[in-house]
């Protein structure tokens, strides 16, 4: 299964951590943010890496090279950041069958595996991770309405009013009929071409989509505080980690 790594975008309220930089390339606990975008895929299995770059995109071509733990990249290229359903359009030419795709802005230590496994099961057309936010942050995100039953019925871009606080995450797995939905996309008020509205379609259509509860963590890094979230939550496990290696040597 190729992995699509939406990575074009400019990163303005990371500033000054982007003055620089794309926002992929600042750095979580001495690593970029997409060096761990690119560890997790390489551990589901991805065989090829598409990468969707923008800002700064030299700074990215030029640290990854072609390849990734010897895992081909190819590079996409968003000239203009219309939102995030415009960049995936730009690696249609390159994805002709079910793909994961990963924002790359989200430091992820979470079951990823489990949207890909309930993916192949189901036959579904998309399947993404949902968690329940804090309702002063759901608007930050794709945020999912659900009927009774818990099913989700409809998906809104940043609304201003959040219907719910369940929100998507930045982790999809998808067949290629989300390319025929995101051309379907209409500007939303932001004047992008949002995912949500893609996957909102799908669901409208009929189509079988899976939504599976975060178990673990992830931060999605839009503001510097968000990072020294992140980098607090990996020293975190990394000092755990080495405290459970020393009491098995003990043992």
């Amino acid at each position: 299964m190729k992995a699509v790594v939406l990575a074009a975008g400019e990163g303005t309220r990371l500033r000054p951590l982007t003055e620089d930089k794309p926002k992929g390339m600042v750095e979580v606990n001495e690593k970029p943010i997409l060096t761990h975008c690119f560890e997790q895929l390489v551990e589901l299995g991805a065989d090829e890496l598409v990468v969707v770059v923008g800002y700064l995109k030299q700074k990215i071509i030029d640290h990854y090279g072609d390849e990734f733990d010897d895992i081909p990249i190819t590079y996409a290229h968003q000239r203009e950041q219309k939102g995030l359903a415009h960049a995936l359009l730009t690696v249609e030419d390159h994805i002709d069958d079910d793909f994961m795709l990963m924002l790359g802005d989200n430091v992820f230590r979470a079951n990823l595996e489990d949207v890909v496994r309930r993916q192949r099961e189901d036959r579904a057309d998309a399947a993404f991770l949902v968690e329940e936010v804090p309702w002063e942050e759901a608007s930050r995100y794709g945020v999912c309405d659900t009927n009774k039953y818990g099913e989700i019925t409809d998906v809104v871009e940043k609304p201003d009013d959040p219907p719910s606080n369940l929100v998507m995450t930045g982790f999809y797995t998808f067949t290629p009929a989300i390319f025929h939905a995101c051309h379907l996309v209409q500007p939303s008020n932001r004047g992008e071409y949002e995912i949500s509205e893609a996957i909102d379609l799908l669901i409208q259509s009929g189509r079988t989509i899976d939504a599976i509860g975060l178990e673990g963590w992830r931060v999605d890094v839009g503001y510097p505080e968000d990072r020294e979230e992140a980098e607090a939550r990996l020293k975190s496990e990394n000092i755990d980690a080495e405290t459970d290696s020393e009491r098995s040597i003990e043992s």
